[in-house]
């Protein structure tokens, strides 16, 4: 059975606190990012969780499997906590699937002005034209 796996990551990037939502699927990696603005409590964090997570805009799905659980180590599960509570940047993934998040809306909303200016230049040759056609005639 395939296990489905989130990560929130929240950390200050100036002069923001910002969220890193992760998630490890069937289809693959995607990962979504939040600005808070002031530093979330953790209540208020899980009651931001329970309300907007289905409505994240996740990136594309990257094929990438999900993580494996490690051996229970005590020793080793206590220094990946204090590890995990220390201050580090984005991951190298995440990082990526937002670029390519943002390189995706970047191309649509290229794609979308490139037509209409298309489309307003179509207008003012079809306007030249009438205009041309009303001379032609002597009114």
């Amino acid at each position: 059975m395939e296990r489905n796996i989130s990560q929130l990551t929240v950390l200050f990037q100036p002069p923001f606190w910002v969220g890193i939502a992760e998630r490890w699927s069937q289809d693959g990696y995607q990962a979504a990012r939040v600005v808070f603005g002031a530093e979330p409590t953790d209540a208020q964090l899980y009651q931001w969780l329970q309300r907007e997570w289905s409505r994240l805009p996740f990136g594309p799905v990257l094929p990438e499997t999900a993580p494996r659980p490690a051996a229970a180590n005590p020793k080793r599960m206590q220094r990946e906590a204090a590890k995990a509570t220390q201050p580090k940047g984005l991951g190298s993934k995440a990082q990526e699937a937002l670029a390519r998040q943002r390189e995706a809306v970047g191309l649509d909303r290229q794609a979308r002005r490139a037509a209409q200016k298309r489309q307003t230049q179509e207008e003012r040759f079809r306007l030249r034209q009438e205009k041309k056609r009303e001379k032609r005639r002597g009114h």
